[in-house]
């Protein structure tokens, strides 16, 4: 199968963009400690910030055919040995480390085939290359919530959720017995960001728990 340009166009740039914006807020604000708790457990604000900084450099080393990172130990040392950094240093090194991947995205686009075709080492698993714009535009989207800075899943950037939402329903979908594929009815009735975190683990939905 090919690679959809177009699909892999319009995810790279909605991902410069969500990026742009995170970059925006960070910068609009000052007085914040980076040891305040996140919204993820046992992660301050600058756990958040440091695992994006050091997320987009695992996206630039995947787009060059190395492994997103060494290994599950490595990652979380680099995040730990960050995490303590004052905010100009943290918001510097999120929005550094993101323009890079940027400019190497756009500078990918000129030899599509032979940059997108293959596979991609994460520590989740082997996923398409292809993919990998969306994963770090759910990376920026999700994670940016998760700073609690005001930012609220229902703010959530549409074009991500729509494509977002249609990856993990299909993902989903394979995981289940044959003829058992439909989503629960109360999934369905809950609002599209409600889904997501849903989808991603982040939430429970009552009748149905936790995704499974």
């Amino acid at each position: 199968m090919g690679i959809d340009r177009t699909a892999l166009e319009a995810e790279i740039d909605g991902c410069i963009a969500s990026q742009r914006a995170l970059d925006a807020q960070l910068e609009s604000v000052t007085d914040v400690d980076p040891s305040r708790p996140s919204r993820l457990p046992g992660w301050t604000v600058g756990h958040v910030l440091t695992h994006l900084a050091r997320n987009a450099d695992g996206h630039r080393d995947m787009l060059a055919g190395r492994p997103q990172y060494r290994d599950v130990a490595t990652r979380d040392a680099e995040i730990e040995a960050g995490a303590g950094r004052r905010w100009p240093s943290l918001v510097d090194d999120v929005q550094k480390s993101s323009a890079l991947l940027a400019d190497a995205w756009l500078s990918s686009l000129d030899e599509i085939t032979e940059t997108w075709s293959g596979s991609a080492s994460m520590l989740s698993g082997t996923r398409p290359m292809a993919m990998l714009p969306l994963l770090r535009w759910r990376e920026v989207e999700v994670h940016r919530v998760d700073l609690d800075l005001g930012y609220e899943a229902r703010e959530i950037d549409r074009h991500y959720l729509r494509r977002d939402l249609r990856v993990c329903e299909m993902l989903w979908r394979a995981r289940r017995p044959i003829g058992l594929t439909p989503l629960p009815p109360q999934v369905l009735a809950t609002a599209p960001h409600e889904r997501l975190f849903w989808f991603l683990g982040r939430t429970e939905i009552e009748g149905v728990g936790r995704v499974n």
